[in-house]
This record gives C-alpha cells, structure tokens and sequence, in this order.
C-alpha cells in the first residue's frame, strides 16, 4: 500500500505524541524520541512539530534556560536589555541548529543561561512566579519575541515542519536527557506557526497535546485572575499554566489535578462509593469548575520529576502506556513504542481520565 493511500484509510484521530522516562534519571540520546514520533509520520501535516528534554544541560543545570524566537532584530535587541535588567547572564548563544533545505522561513534562535537578580529573587510569590512574570512580560509586550521555554536543565524545541525536519534542524539525537517527549502536529482551529508548535512550557513544565480545548476561553478567564497571560495563539497553552497552577502553586497532587481538568460527570459523582467521597467530589467540581478542561483531547506532560499522561473524561482521543524495567512510554499509539522498544513488560491503555505516572525515583526527587 502506498504512503499517500496508507493516509487515507488509517483513522489518524489528530496529533502524535509521546512521552519516554527513566525513573532512574539515566540520560539517553534524544534519537529513540525521534524514531518513536517518526513512526506517527502521518499523524501530522507539516504545520509543526517539536521536542522536550531534561537533563540535557548539566553544565548550566543550576541556571534558568531561556530559549527564545525572535522574528527582527529589534525584538532581540529590547529582550537582551529586558534580560540584563532582571537577570545575570551566565553564557547566552544562538540554539545550535543545522540547515534544512525543506524548511521555510525561520526566526532567530537564541538560549540564555541566567541567575535572578537578587531582588528579583526575593519577591512576594517566589523566584518561579518571577520567572513566569518575565515570560509573560516579553512574550506580550515585546512584539516579535517570544519565550518558548524557560526551565532548569531542560529545553524545548519545536517549529513549523515535520518532526524528522525538525530532529534534524536541532540535531535532537546530540542531546541526552532522562525524558523525552515529542509532537506531530495537526492543527485544526489555530495558524501553524514557530511558536504555536508543541510543546508548550513554563518554567520546568512541558505539554504535548492531542485534540481540542473546547473550554480554552473559560479556562483562560480563569488563569487570568492568577496573572496568566495566554499569548500563543493556541488552546493548548493553558494546559501548561493550569499544571503549574494547581501542582506548584495550589499543592495538588496529580491524582486529584486529574479529577480536576477530568472531572467525572455529575452523575458519576452521584454513584460514587460513599457519602463522603460524593461530597468531596462535589466540592471539587465547584472550586475548580473553571479548571474543567472541556473537549476530545489526550496529554503528556513533564516537570524536571514527574512525566504524566492524560486523556479526557470521555477518552475521545487515543493513549497506550507500557513499562519496559526502569523506562515508562505514553504514546498515541503502542506502535510508536515497539518501533524503539520491542519487548516491553508491560502494555495498557487507561480508561478515561485515568491519569498514567512516571516519577524520578533516583535520590534527587
């Protein structure tokens, strides 16, 4: 069967992802994430693609990474003197990249290594609300520049293209991080730009996702109150803020985060085991109602300890787990795994809102 013909007939149900962590914080070539997301080719339409990894700077694993886009020199000119206002540059350089003839027009790709000023650190909310004050800051403010990841001893990298293209453009396999996670886009109801490619970030957080936020207007009114400013052009970005919100900010473990943005319907509250389980449900549902992340939609999603994935309270988009000894995979489609990973101990598909947890267990979590 021909490629063109194999598109037709596969049920391709949106975007490819997937996730791969070693528990133990063992490194490994970024290529095994490029194979994988590589074996969803057509689950994507070139309109974007992208990579998250940790552990990939551990000379600089104590400093804040910002990697930004600039689409004119006065975009970069204003985001360097906003830096050196509030931070102290420990390196900066352009991203390294790699030409790609089949690539279209690119921006400028810069990563800044910083340390807080000392005021800045010490501010009412914490060094991190500081940081996410900063993002948010330059991203709307400075027009042309744009803050696509700002975390410790991680980066992402993403773009307008396929995801073999855009591997190569930032020479994934040279990296080496303990996880991975990767996207092939297809866009259904936002542009295909640089930096509305998966996956999104703050601070240490990184989404990838697949499907639709049917909520994203409520859920952006809702992150606005805690001085989120959703500037990407892209539902999926309030994804990533609402992780940070309730997980760093609110103290929530993922458990619940997933009775949160998967709430159960009101009438599986109603049948829950008992009284009191009901009655917390409830009050869930009420306090972080807006949190509810309405519409089909399937996640992954990483901090510098935890990889989570998650699908919708219905499951109206595809997600397969499996473990294979320290290594957990979250994927679209268990043939994206075995394609890096042949014997695995164990394969599941978990049920609706039923989130799946990687954590870092080597002593440093």
């Amino acid at each position: 069967m021909s490629f063109a013909n194999m598109r037709k007939e596969k049920d391709i149900s949106g975007c490819g992802i997937i996730g791969i962590m070693n528990e133990h914080g063992k490194t490994f070539s970024g290529e095994d994430v490029v194979v994988a997301i590589c074996n969803m080719m057509e689950r994507g339409n070139g309109l974007g693609a992208g990579f998250a990894g940790y552990g990939i700077y551990p000379n600089f694993k104590d400093y804040w990474c910002f990697h930004i886009m600039y689409h004119n020199e006065a975009a970069r000119v204003a985001t360097e003197e906003y830096i050196n206002s509030h931070f102290k540059v420990k390196h900066h350089e352009n991203i390294p990249t790699k030409r790609v003839k089949t690539l279209g027009s690119i921006p400028s790709l810069f990563r800044y290594f910083l340390e807080t000023q000392d005021e800045v650190r010490n501010l009412d909310g914490g060094e991190e609300n500081s940081i996410i004050g900063c993002v948010m800051e330059i991203n709307r403010h400075i027009e042309g520049s744009f803050v696509f990841s700002s975390g410790k001893n991680m980066g992402i990298f993403k773009g307008v293209g396929n995801p073999d293209e855009i591997a190569e453009f930032y020479q994934i396999p040279e990296y080496a991080g303990y996880i991975w996670t990767a996207h092939n886009r297809f866009p259904t109801n936002s542009p295909g730009w640089w930096g509305g490619a998966h996956p999104f970030g703050v601070l240490d957080w990184s989404v990838i996702h697949n499907g639709e936020i049917s909520s994203y207007g409520t859920n952006k009114r809702y992150l606005e109150n805690f001085n989120y400013r959703c500037s990407l052009s892209t539902d999926t970005e309030v994804m990533a803020y609402l992780f940070d919100l309730l997980v760093r900010r609110h103290g929530i473990d993922f458990e619940l985060v997933a009775k949160i943005l998967a709430s159960p319907f009101w009438n599986q509250i109603e049948r829950g085991k008992n009284e009191e389980e009901k009655a917390f449900l409830r009050s869930l549902r009420i306090i972080y109602g807006s949190a509810l992340v309405n519409g089909p939609f399937s996640v992954v999603v990483a901090n510098s300890t935890y990889m989570v994935g998650l699908n919708d309270r219905v499951k109206l988009r595809p997600l397969v787990a499996a473990r294979k000894g320290n290594f957990l995979y979250i994927s679209s489609e268990e043939a994206a795994i075995r394609e890096v990973c042949k014997d695995l101990d164990t394969v599941w598909m978990p049920k609706a809102g039923e989130p799946i947890f990687g954590r870092l267990n080597n002593g440093k979590a």
